[in-house]
């Protein structure tokens, strides 16, 4: 229940409605149109944009975006300027005829007199033009713009809480971060984390509530991530995505929970439920593995299978790894970091890639922030991906939000895991 952002995945054929006429984003959240003819960038973006409780709707080109305008106007603007400026600067004069009072943000890889020659034709036409980015750039780039122009969520609290507060209070809530698919760059699920929304310090991260929780105010955060979970993924059921979701549960809490009534009772059936993950530290299983043992043999009756959280530590203690059925080895953040350049951390997530897979099963990369990291992590074989580069963790209705925005869109699941922008 506590956490932390790919190489660039091949374009996706858009279709012709798609860009003559995409989805309006629902009113209520700041709302900023990206223009860009690369799809990956303008899906990470998005990604990030979402995760920042701003909604995004994603445009080709200059010319869909100034048909757009005539129905909806956006708080923020991202413009990619193409080797043909031609389109970035009629979209300027555009806005400016429209008398456009949001933000606009210029982003290429072409040299910094054209952004700056795009950019002083806005300012003739009054418009509030940011300072130019150039690609490549990532996630930190576009938080720092929607902070200091005071859109989407507030940044999270670090003050210390009383987790029996929170909960008496029901102040708790649970966010969704993308799981990718690092091969195929596509959706392969999501993690829950526990959030909490205090009425003075806002949002308030684990870091602030965890350390000095007690054990029975841990058992009934673990009880609402499970039944929460089960909840959100009926939610994204109903959109045609059977993901599978994973929730962070110490072991001894695990122990305790009527895993089997609660999995009964939101999906009595069975049928297309993928199933459930579970993250177990590698400590605790380490600390009782007769337990772990048990559990997963319990679980994977329901379909609840184990994975072994922070893995690459203490690994070599982990002499009967083999008689543990975990689903998943999650490569401790801490060797991630840098693993597509670091000479010690590259080997140790290759051994426990390696490792998983000796045993039939998946490895999954956490933290990953760093595009160099996730394209090394893909040349190791490394099966999942999560951290901020590839999307942040974002309340539910917005993650669904962004879900129901893209098949509505593309008429498929959310495609894949996006790069840093730099095309």
């Amino acid at each position: 229940m506590t956490e932390t952002a790919a190489p660039s995945p091949a374009p996706t054929a858009e279709t012709p409605a798609e860009v003559a006429s995409p989805p309006l984003a629902p009113a209520g959240a700041p709302l900023c149109y990206v223009v860009d003819d690369e799809p990956s960038i303008r899906q990470f973006l998005s990604l990030v944009l979402h995760g920042a409780g701003v909604d995004a709707m994603e445009f080709p080109d200059g010319a869909s975006l100034r048909t757009a305008m005539e129905r909806r106007t956006p708080d923020l603007l991202f413009h990619n300027i193409s080797l043909d400026s031609a389109d970035a600067i009629e979209s300027m004069i555009a806005l400016g005829t429209a008398g456009f009072a949001g933000s606009v943000q210029l982003m290429s890889t072409r040299g910094a007199a054209v952004l700056e020659h795009v950019k002083g034709i806005g300012l003739q036409h009054k418009l509030n033009m940011l300072p130019v980015l150039k690609k490549p750039f990532e996630t930190e780039a576009v938080i720092t713009i929607l902070r200091d122009l005071k859109l989407g969520l507030p940044a999270a609290g670090g003050a210390s809480i009383d987790l029996d507060e929170a909960l008496a209070n029901d102040w708790v809530e649970f966010w969704y971060q993308p799981k990718i698919d690092l091969r195929k760059k596509q959706l392969a699920g999501a993690e829950a984390y526990a959030r909490v929304r205090h009425p003075q310090l806002g949002i308030v991260l684990p870091g602030a509530f965890m350390p000095n929780a007690t054990e029975s105010s841990v058992g009934k955060l673990s009880e609402m991530a499970l039944s929460s979970v089960l909840k959100a993924g009926q939610s994204f059921a109903k959109l045609g995505l059977n993901l599978r979701l994973t929730v962070n549960i110490p072991v001894q809490a695990l122990a305790n929970l009527p895993v089997s009534e609660m999995v009964r009772a939101h999906h009595p059936s069975n049928a297309k439920w993928p199933g459930l993950i579970v993250d177990v530290p590698e400590d605790q299983i380490v600390s009782d593995l007769p337990l772990a043992l048990e559990l997963t043999k319990k679980l994977e009756r329901d379909n609840v299978r184990i994975a072994i959280d922070d893995f690459g530590r203490g690994f070599s203690s982990l002499a009967r790894l083999g008689e543990l059925p975990f689903a998943e080895l999650k490569l401790d953040r801490a060797f991630v970091t840098d693993c597509g350049t670091n000479k010690v951390n590259a080997p140790l997530c290759k051994t426990v890639i390696d490792l998983a897979h000796n045993f039939g099963r998946t490895a999954v990369a956490m933290g990953i922030e760093k595009a160099a990291d996730a394209v090394a992590l893909v040349s190791m074989g490394c099966d999942f991906g999560q951290g901020f580069l590839l999307g942040q963790p974002m309340p539910e209705e917005r993650f669904i939000s962004l879900l129901r925005q893209r098949t509505t869109a593309q008429g498929r699941s959310l495609p894949g895991a996006p790069a840093r922008a730099h095309a």
